[in-house]
């Protein structure tokens, strides 16, 4: 191989590697926020939810809110509040929860 050639591999593996699907899934977070119907109870900012009890999350910290969800799911979490989001939960895979926790985290609070 010529050295160029090799220098283009190289290039279009590192194009690859920025497409990994962590960067795909954070690019879909607000996707994500729409598709799993985040919206519905939180509202389309994540701070004016549709009842006074449920959380703002927007600009929530990324690594809290993945743990919440985490708990929610596995059902560690599990009081008044998580009971509604418990059925979505198994609708949402870890790394959309990932998405959505990085998603959650951009929004102005």
């Amino acid at each position: 191989m010529t050295h160029s050639v090799i220098k283009a591999a190289v290039s279009a593996a590192a194009m690859l590697l920025a497409l990994s699907p962590a960067t795909v899934l954070s690019a879909d977070g607000e996707k994500l926020y729409q598709t799993k119907t985040c919206f519905t109870c939180h509202g389309k900012d994540g701070k004016t939810p549709i009842m006074p009890m449920y959380p703002k999350i927007a600009g929530q910290n990324a690594a809290y809110t993945l743990q919440q969800l985490k708990d929610i799911k596995s059902g560690a979490r599990s009081n008044g509040q998580s009971a509604a989001m418990k059925g979505v939960m198994g609708l949402v895979s870890d790394d959309e929860m990932k998405s959505l926790s990085e998603y959650i985290a951009t929004m102005t609070p």
